[in-house]
C-alpha cells in the first residue's frame, strides 16, 4: 500500500474518529478515511458531486462499517485532494480505478450516489 502513514494503524471504531490520510496518484494526492474490518473487498461510497469527506453522516458511514471495510475520499479537485476537476464522467472513472489500485486493491464494492453512480458504472476495471 502506497498510503502516506508508514505503519498499519488501528482501525477506528467510528467515522468521525477516522484519520485523513492521503495517497499519490500520478503526482495527485488523493485524501481519504478508512475503517471497519479490514477483510474482503472494501466498499467505496462514490459521493455526489463537489461533496468532501466530511459531508458524509457518520451515522451511515458507521452502519456500513460494522460489516464491511469502508473507504472515502475526496475526488481529485474536490476538498482536500489535490489536482484539478475532471470533467468528464469517465475521467472521474479512471481517477477512481487509479485511486483504488494506488490503496493495493484489485477489486472492490463501489456504492455511486447522484451522478456517480454513472460513474460507477463506466467503471470497466
Amino acid at each position: 500500500m502506497s498510503a502516506s502513514s508508514s505503519s498499519p494503524a488501528p482501525t477506528p471504531s467510528s467515522y468521525k474518529d477516522a484519520p485523513t490520510r492521503s495517497v499519490s496518484v500520478q503526482g495527485v494526492n488523493f485524501v481519504y478515511r478508512q475503517l471497519g474490518p479490514d477483510d474482503g473487498a472494501p466498499l467505496i461510497p462514490l459521493n455526489h458531486l463537489s461533496a468532501v469527506l466530511d459531508n458524509w453522516d457518520p451515522r451511515v458511514v458507521d452502519g456500513l462499517a460494522a460489516r464491511r471495510h469502508v473507504i472515502t475520499y475526496d475526488n481529485r479537485g474536490v476538498g482536500a485532494s489535490g489536482g484539478s476537476t475532471p470533467d468528464t464522467i469517465e475521467a472521474m472513472a479512471r481517477d477512481t480505478v487509479r485511486f483504488i489500485r494506488a490503496l493495493g486493491f484489485d477489486r472492490v464494492d463501489l456504492l455511486g450516489l447522484s451522478d456517480n453512480g454513472r460513474r460507477a458504472h463506466s467503471w470497466r476495471g
